[in-house]
């Protein structure tokens, strides 16, 4: 087995879709980022590379590279998966934290958890999805993610 943690922040901004775990919610702000600032499908990209000891979705993913401006996560994280996969792993689960002031996750909870799971080729029910607020951390103009993955040799379920 192999343990990955991955992390990361974008702040809100107006004008763009806000996008977390590959779905789209209706807010009136996004996340910036080079990409589509998807940060929970960010932090689960580092996470799988963390774990397998490769290199991270920056380095990867040059956000000083036009071909990324407005990537849809979902490529940096079949890229991860590819990897983990030519490693000789598989993903067992994946737990994520997501910490922002607005919107509320809890009523898309279920819709991110399923489309995390499809991407990540494994069941719901080993995709865990948690929302905090920042309560006076100053991040209300933020979105963070923090993400654990483990990984499975294959063919050991």
């Amino acid at each position: 087995m192999k343990i990955g943690f991955g992390w990361d922040s974008h702040e809100f901004k107006p004008g763009i879709p806000l996008k977390i775990g590959g779905i789209t919610l209706q807010h009136p702000m996004g996340l910036g980022g080079h990409s589509d600032g998807d940060v929970l499908l960010h932090a689960i990209t580092d996470a799988l590379l963390g774990a397998i000891a490769g290199p991270d979705i920056g380095s990867l993913f040059s956000p000083s590279d036009p071909k990324w401006k407005g990537a849809d996560s979902a490529v940096f994280l079949r890229e991860a998966l590819s990897r983990v996969a030519s490693a000789g792993y598989v993903v067992g689960n994946v737990d994520s934290t997501l910490i922002l002031a607005e919107p509320k996750i809890g009523p898309h909870a279920d819709a991110i958890r399923k489309n995390v799971a499809a991407l990540l080729q494994i069941a719901p029910d080993c995709v865990g999805i948690k929302a905090k607020t920042p309560e006076g951390l100053g991040t209300d103009n933020a979105a963070i993610a923090h993400a654990a993955v483990l990984l499975e040799k294959r063919n050991s379920r």
